[in-house]
């Protein structure tokens, strides 16, 4: 069986944590793009993005994200700008099984208000950046995603719960 999971949400909505517990409790390799993209680059995402730009950063992400989905079977945690280029909606959605961690802009902001690692936070009104963030892409993510989850109250045991019960209920999984 070839199953490979993609989580999609805005920044700090729980990819990485979420993907790292569904990965160890289905036994998958667990593949954090951002991480991919960074090794491939040689220097973190935010050094390239300054130097080199927006659209060049782009362009290396979907060269990765095309790769990903191409490879073995895991869970990939993608960065919360991945569904903004057409192909790689199409790239996910095709080749993957996509999960819409879904969280507000105001739950964003509590759990992120002081993680200073995040230079898409670092404007001098970030709730409002956060806000303009889900404006654009909570469209997209639900284009690409075959299933969305509320992200809001539930313990990351209980997300990865619930990830798991979809993919069996889609016939993705065989039930337990």
């Amino acid at each position: 069986m070839s199953l490979s999971i993609s989580l999609v949400g805005l920044p700090g909505s729980g990819k990485t944590t979420v993907g790292r517990q569904l990965a160890r409790r289905l036994r998958l390799p667990f593949v954090d793009s951002d991480h991919a993209i960074e090794s491939r680059l040689g220097c973190s995402i935010r050094e390239f993005f300054d130097r080199e730009g927006e659209a060049k950063f782009r362009d290396i992400e979907q060269e990765v994200l095309d790769g990903l989905t191409q490879g073995v079977t895991s869970v990939i945690s993608t960065g919360g700008g991945a569904v903004l280029r057409p192909a790689n909606r199409e790239h996910l959605r095709g080749r993957s099984h996509v999960v819409y961690l879904k969280s507000t802009p105001e739950e964003l902001f509590k759990r992120l208000r002081h993680d200073v690692s995040r230079p898409l936070l670092q404007v001098a009104d970030p709730l409002a950046r956060m806000r303009d963030l889900f404006a654009v892409r909570d469209p997209l993510y639900r284009e690409t995603a075959h299933f969305v989850l509320e992200t809001g109250r539930p313990s990351v045991a209980t997300l990865v719960n619930m990830v798991v019960m979809q993919l069996e209920l889609s016939g993705r999984l065989p039930a337990a």
